[in-house]
């Protein structure tokens, strides 16, 4: 098993209760369902040199602050 580094994580409480939704239709922990976004990201980047999504700069039409 990989060694985890524990990082302090400060998200607004909007978008804490997103993320937790989403992991829940995930059958995932909320620390797991960001774990996964980041991956994801990361592999995505890697594969193409590209973000998921080509509108990640965009804002969103939730206020996450």
């Amino acid at each position: 098993m990989a060694n985890k580094k524990q990082i302090p994580l400060r998200i607004s409480d909007k978008l804490f209760q997103d993320i937790q939704s989403w992991a829940e239709d995930d059958f995932r922990s909320v620390n797991g369902q960001i774990e996964y976004l980041l991956s994801e990201c990361v592999r995505q980047r890697r594969k193409n040199g590209k973000y998921v999504g080509e509108e990640i700069d965009k804002p969103l039409d939730i206020d996450i602050e």
